[in-house]
């Protein structure tokens, strides 16, 4: 561990944004939808005042910050988002963000009914773990917004 208290690992596969105060990491197999899901739920939770905002999409620095999973933006990608069928465009984005909760994007068929309480460990941090259908935007929005206890349907 540095002297600061920051341990870094290398660059991670996945697609990291905040909503409201908590940090989301969408990690999945290359074309499983993790910009698609990204760019879905900044904009439900936008559409419901709540501030939204991507970190980075498909890399992001992964830092072990006192324990805490702290993901930054890689200069080269900050403020790209992979826009299915059209390409990278510019959003809005934070330069970086503690995680709360690790979304594992996964096949319908390894998809279980009912999930117990799971966590991952990324650059040595436990944080908490859920896995989605690949590519099943509308159950992945209810699935995270109850994990996160943030409101989904008003």
């Amino acid at each position: 561990m540095a002297e600061d208290g920051v341990t870094s690992a290398p660059n991670f596969h996945a697609t990291g944004l905040l909503v409201s105060d908590r940090g989301i990491l969408i990690t999945g197999a290359s074309g499983s939808g993790k910009s698609t899901l990204a760019l879905a739920l900044i904009g439900h939770f936008r559409g419901q005042g709540l501030f939204s905002r991507l970190i980075a999409d498909d890399q992001l620095f992964v830092s072990n910050l006192d324990g805490r999973l702290l993901c930054s933006a890689p200069p080269a990608i900050a403020g790209l988002a992979e826009v299915a069928g059209i390409g990278p465009q510019l959003v809005a984005y934070e330069r970086q963000a503690m995680i709360d909760l690790c979304v594992r994007l996964v096949p319908d068929a390894e998809m279980q009914r009912f999930q117990v309480d799971a966590t991952v460990v990324i650059a040595g941090c436990e944080i908490a773990g859920i896995e989605v259908a690949a590519r099943n935007v509308t159950a992945a929005l209810a699935a995270i917004s109850t994990r996160l206890s943030i409101a989904s349907f008003r």
